[in-house]
């Protein structure tokens, strides 16, 4: 039987920030959400991919396994990994076969049959939850927070360690009621061991002009250490 094949994106092969340690990072192609602050736009599209078996990436991985340590290993993210959830438990199974940890960056839009076969095999999850309400994922993603938190309470009755990331937007989500539900939401979940805040950039709009479209958040400004520092102060217990 051939192997699933699947469409990637890029590679990063000693990524430090998509999940603990130093991590090989294979970024899927392929997204079903169309995020404002979307920094890649250029993973939308599926078909634009290079195409690879489970077995290349992971081959591709295992060269790097010394430097991985006791935390480290492969990180699949986007796009949507889930979208091709079928291709990454082939990654996942193969990357334990060879004792390397698994990581799965993903917005957890949906969750079916496939998705929790791809979980069997998750060492850990990075979940974005990108709003707190859900008029502005409507608004600002393009789906609902209730299947988001459907998925987050799926990894925490399987328990799998899972991190909480949001994208501080300015005049958007930059406030105190935000991150205390956004807290709220990880007391609530017993697998939720760490919450990281990630600065809103703009740099991307690059990408937007070379495919000549707009870029919904271009009028607002990038987050700097100070929008961060103090937000993180209502999560210190995560951070």
């Amino acid at each position: 039987m051939s192997e699933v094949k699947g469409r990637v994106h890029s590679i990063q092969s000693m990524g430090t920030v998509d999940g603990p340690g130093v991590r090989f990072v294979v970024f899927m192609q392929g997204c079903n959400l169309r995020c404002k602050c979307c920094h890649n736009p250029d993973t939308w599209d599926y078909s634009d991919g290079t195409e690879y078996t489970a077995s290349e990436i992971v081959e591709k991985a295992s060269h790097y396994k010394e430097y991985f340590g006791e935390k480290g290993g492969i990180t699949l993210s986007g796009g949507e990994p889930i979208l091709q959830a079928k291709f990454a438990k082939e990654v996942f199974t193969l990357c334990h076969e060879n004792g390397i940890n698994t990581c799965l960056d993903t917005s957890g839009s949906f969750l079916n049959d496939d998705v929790k076969s791809l979980l069997n095999t998750t060492d850990r999850a990075l979940l974005d939850i990108k709003y707190t309400d859900d008029k502005s994922y409507v608004e600002n993603v393009g789906c609902h927070l209730s299947p988001v938190l459907e998925f987050l309470s799926y990894l925490d009755n399987k328990g799998i360690p899972t991190t909480l990331r949001q994208v501080v937007i300015p005049t958007i989500n930059d406030n105190e009621e935000n991150i205390l539900k956004l807290k709220a939401i990880a007391d609530a979940h017993k697998c939720v061991d760490k919450i990281e805040l990630l600065p809103f950039k703009n740099i991307c709009k690059v990408k937007y002009d070379k495919m000549g479209i707009d870029f919904p958040f271009d009028h607002i400004r990038p987050a700097d250490n100070s929008d961060i520092k103090n937000l993180q102060q209502h999560i210190l217990s995560y951070i």
